[in-house]
């Protein structure tokens, strides 16, 4: 599967954005759906996840409450909505895809990775 991020921009903080991944190649619902971001100078983190069907979601601390992951398996697309954003969020997003949910989260050796998209928040 080939995946593909789009949505970034730059926001003020306190704003939102939408980020949208679309798959081609295979089907998305084969896959558990990831998001990831790599702020400048850090390591890449990841941020949240969602299962194949939808049904289970897990972030990580730092965006409960304010991000949202979402998927339209029919679009082949998978969505990070984000709200109450903040100068920390300024990141490189990256979307990701894998088959196996516990291997997603970890970010490592995953069946296939978007290109990031850059959203950067000002204070």
């Amino acid at each position: 599967v080939q995946l593909q991020a789009s949505g970034g921009g730059l926001v003020q903080a306190g704003g939102s954005l939408r980020l949208s991944c679309a798959a081609s190649g295979r089907t998305l619902s084969s896959y558990h759906m990831g998001w990831f971001r790599q702020a400048p100078g850090k390591e890449r983190e990841f941020v949240a996840a969602i299962t194949q069907g939808g049904y289970s979601t897990y972030y990580i601390d730092s965006v409960k409450g304010r991000f949202t992951i979402s998927r339209d398996n029919a679009k082949n697309t998978a969505y990070l909505q984000m709200n109450s954003l903040t100068p920390e969020d300024t990141a490189v997003y990256y979307c990701a895809a894998d088959p196996r949910y516990s291997k997603l989260m970890s970010g490592f050796a995953l069946d296939a990775w978007g290109h990031g998209t850059l959203v950067t928040v000002s204070s």
